[in-house]
């Protein structure tokens, strides 16, 4: 048997239940959620129980280490609330030191990248506002996964594979390399240090995590490797509740985390599409892909250039989603040629991020995102822990007087971005398609499958994606494998910069999960771009 080998090309239906749903990118994990739903917990409850398991099933992409965010539906009020669980730059961090020592960006795999890790406060956060359980609950299948052990799967092994080099290279990971290499597919993996920390939090709280032995570590180990976190630092953190933002597209209200997140730039591209007849089009055709990434670059323009922390560069929000302003912006659409790459900054590749999305039998919905930015972070495990601090800090800017400028005890730019769409105030669809700044552009991709074409869950997630990349001299359109290459080569003669890629791990783009509630029933997909498994009773 080749357990390195997959393939995208789902066969899978759509999962159909009524009293609960999980979707994550890992069986275990979705497991895991689902037997808290059925103890009669949860959405919230659930959530965190499937976050902490994809901290040990897939370490690359996330953990305790690093920010998460969630919507919240609350069926009893029809409100959505946002969590905004990222952390702040450390207090001695300024952009004019860094500036002086001679950098123009901040290098993601360095100490000055890590920010402080917010998951912990927004795991205990989520569950004092909306669960109905305690850490210590939630946290029971984690533990055991770290403590007894975990099968690699197929995708995440591979990945896990490729980092080997890098792993070896970098401080306090021999938990994550059994015999000095990466594990197989299949093999059995302990994490000693992961388990001693989610124990540790299971018993004393997130204040455990942010005090005492594990903050102690932290602290440490960032100092040894140059860089300024203090335990003060860490003790101030607070994670905080906002209003979501939100548009309408197609009769669906569609909600997102505001800044400084990039949520924004989904809402706007919808807005900027809303007038485009995209159902009287095919979806592979060139005259749609055409609309619809030049509605998406218009939003990354702006994004870039306006989402930061809200609390020190407030942005404008209401004339970024007015109706006005998307008319404005569509008026720069040509239909026969594609413009120039957006003036403030291009989207970049590479992330590591885990999406979950759970519907309980209450009718509540979580969707929740947690992320270490990069893969493994910054590569750097405070020692003892088994604990990857995050590369979050590397999306500040370090152009002076750039909203998105580092400074201390700062929130920068955020890409991770889980979504909720209502009907009339009822739950439609708790969504999300990870992987950096792919994750809008998947957004905006699954809703137009679902409202313009009609597809279901399953199927929107099976449907080739294209994604707008960073590249020299111009935004890339990347287009995965299953995208006409006859569209491809019109594209091209419009001026997109094309790129195919084959229908290998490494060139798919994001990873989704979507539920949608209607008349009583949860339907739901998960990407098969991933390892991941729908779960429902």
């Amino acid at each position: 048997m080749n357990t390195m080998s997959f393939d995208f090309q789902s066969r899978r239906s759509m999962v159909v239940g009524r009293r609960g749903m999980v979707a994550t990118s890992n069986p275990l994990a979705s497991q895991a959620g689902l037997a808290i739903l059925r103890a009669g917990a949860n959405a919230a409850d659930a959530a965190i129980a499937a976050a902490a398991v994809l901290n040990v099933t897939e370490s690359a992409s996330t953990g305790i280490g690093g920010d998460c965010f969630a919507l919240f539906y609350d069926a009893k009020t029809k409100q959505v609330m946002a969590l905004n669980g990222s952390g702040r730059s450390p207090g001695q961090l300024t952009a004019d030191y860094l500036r002086s020592r001679g950098l123009s960006e901040i290098p993601i795999r360095s100490p000055h990248a890590i920010s402080v890790p917010g998951a912990a406060a927004g795991w205990e956060d989520l569950l004092k506002r909306h669960g109905s359980m305690s850490l210590a609950d939630v946290l029971r299948d984690a533990i055991h996964y770290a403590e007894d052990g975990f099968p690699v799967h197929p995708v995440f092994g591979s990945g896990w594979k490729r980092a080997e080099s890098f792993l070896q290279t970098s401080p306090h990971t021999e938990d994550y390399l059994p015999d000095g290499r990466s594990p197989e597919v299949g093999q059995i993996v302990k994490l000693p240090g992961l388990a001693r920390t989610l124990r540790a939090v299971a018993e004393g709280g997130a204040a455990a995590f942010y005090t005492g032995p594990i903050a102690d570590a932290i602290v440490r180990t960032v100092q040894e490797q140059g860089g300024v976190l203090t335990h003060d630092d860490l003790k101030k953190h607070r994670s905080t509740w906002d209003e979501a933002i939100s548009t309408m597209y197609r009769g669906v209200r569609v909600y997102e985390c505001p800044p400084n997140g990039q949520g924004i730039a989904a809402l706007q591209a919808m807005n900027i599409a809303g007038e485009f007849q995209l159902s009287g089009l095919a979806w592979d055709s060139p005259e749609r892909l055409h609309l619809m990434v030049e509605a998406m670059r218009l939003a990354f323009a702006d994004a870039r250039q306006y989402v930061a922390d809200m609390a020190t560069n407030p942005a404008p929000l209401d004339w970024l989603l007015s109706d006005a302003y998307a008319a404005e912006r569509r008026k720069l659409i040509h239909p026969n040629s594609a413009m120039q790459p957006p003036e403030y900054g291009r989207p970049i590749r590479s992330s590591d991020t885990v999406y979950l999305s759970v519907v309980d039998g209450y009718g509540n919905a979580c969707s929740f995102i947690n992320s270490l930015y990069t893969g493994f972070g910054t590569g750097i495990v405070a020692q003892g822990t088994g604990v990857f601090l995050q590369s979050r800090g590397a999306l500040f800017s370090l152009e002076a007087g750039h909203p998105n400028e580092l400074a201390p005890n700062k929130r920068p730019y955020h890409t991770i971005i889980p979504a909720m769409a209502t009907r009339d105030g009822d739950l439609w669809a708790s969504f999300g398609v990870m992987g950096g700044f792919m994750q809008p552009q998947g957004h905006f991709q699954v809703i137009s499958a679902m409202l313009d074409d009609g597809l279901n869950p399953q199927e929107a997630l099976n449907r080739p994606r294209w994604c707008l990349e960073d590249g020299t001299g111009g935004s890339v359109l990347a287009l995965e494998d299953g995208i006409p290459v006859k569209t491809m080569a019109r594209l091209a003669e419009l001026g997109h910069r094309v790129r195919p890629v084959c229908g290998s791990g490494r060139g798919l783009f994001g990873d989704g999960q979507i539920i949608r509630a209607e008349g009583g029933v949860l339907f739901g997909g998960s990407d098969p771009r991933k390892d991941g498994l729908t779960a429902a009773f």
